[in-house]
């Protein structure tokens, strides 16, 4: 049987490729979640899941080195999950982020070095590692690679205290993989979205305002470009990249994980009006806020080699699926 450790277990990700791999496997593996419930949710979704006998939760800090005894040994495959997300934390408290972020990242890998290290690590890093380069270079390519530099634009912002944890976890895995001879992998999330991905992102912020009949209605940075990656696509993604021959070698594979329509703030802020069937009098347009990113376009043509992966959920699909869950659950925010 194959056993399998999903840090962050109860967050969106985690959420989503706990059910995606259980699914996948049927009754030929065996899941264990851990979170420490500061961010993920134990709501009835989730509760709901754990009645899959082949699911066991653990709620763990893993900052705390004490934790570790807990998680046992023999896994097939970790993916290290848990990190304080959300842009609003990385303003409010830019100190916890880098302290937990860090921390339990190498706790995990000296558990990992130690207990697990035939099995294969999956560490999920973020396009906030990059994301400074194009203001402390001027241009990056679009679509973007892999293989840009890695840039704090101004580590007195805050709001940058998130992609440091990426950027320098990253040169842990890299650098650890290669010193204890373990498979690792590092995937870099592009603006997955879908339902349950808390009330803290662009999608859900423009459904509150909806439900809440905001008018005027602010739009953050309208002409700015993204693309959204709808959650299903992308925890396929990510399994398919940890089963993949592929990705066992040195050196480890960085891999981004991303849709391919790119779309303005505004016009996603237009679809969800339509989807909802409300539209505001009036847009104020405001300003984004400092150190966003005016254009993120993910070149996925590693992923698309490596695994044949395509993006199967259309952003209106995908939309009104979101919508659909968030409608059910917006009452109690």
């Amino acid at each position: 049987m194959k056993k399998i450790l999903i840090t962050g277990g109860a967050g969106f990700i985690g959420y989503h490729l706990a059910k995606h791999l259980l699914q996948k496997c049927g009754n030929s593996c065996e899941l264990i979640l851990v979170d420490n419930l500061q961010r993920g949710k134990m709501d009835e979704d989730m509760k709901n899941f754990l009645e899959n006998k082949q699911v066991k939760f653990l709620k763990l800090d893993l900052t705390n080195q004490k934790s570790y005894r807990e998680l046992g040994r023999g896994y097939n495959h970790v993916y290290h999950l848990a990190a304080i997300n959300g842009t609003k934390f990385f303003y409010l408290m830019p100190h916890e982020t880098l302290r937990i972020n860090t921390l339990s990242l190498i706790y995990m890998l000296e558990w990992f070095k130690k207990e697990n290290n035939q099995g294969k690590f999956c560490f999920t890093s973020s396009n906030e590692a990059y994301a400074g380069g194009l203001n402390a270079f001027g241009v990056l390519p679009i679509p973007t690679p892999e293989k840009v530099p890695l840039v704090i634009d101004d580590p007195y912002n805050p709001r940058w205290s998130y992609a440091a944890t990426k950027l320098v976890g990253e040169l842990f895995v890299l650098h650890y993989a290669k010193m204890y001879n373990f498979r690792a992998l590092i995937v870099r999330p592009h603006n997955f979205y879908g339902p349950r991905a808390g009330y803290d992102h662009v999608i859900p912020e423009f459904l509150i305002r909806i439900a809440k009949r905001t008018d005027p209605f602010p739009i953050y940075g309208a002409d700015d470009t993204r693309t959204f990656c709808y959650i299903e696509d992308a925890v396929r993604a990510m399994q398919l990249l940890m089963d993949s021959k592929k990705t066992d070698d040195q050196p480890i594979e960085t891999v981004h994980i991303g849709d391919i329509n790119e779309i303005t703030i505004k016009e996603l802020a237009e679809k969800i009006f339509k989807i909802t069937d409300w539209h505001p009098k009036i847009l104020d347009i405001k300003e984004s806020p400092v150190g966003s990113v005016a254009r993120r376009l993910a070149d996925i043509s590693k992923l698309r080699r490596l695994v044949d992966w395509k993006p199967e959920v259309s952003l209106e699909s995908g939309l009104i699926r979101t919508y659909e869950w968030y409608k059910a659950h917006l009452v109690s925010v």
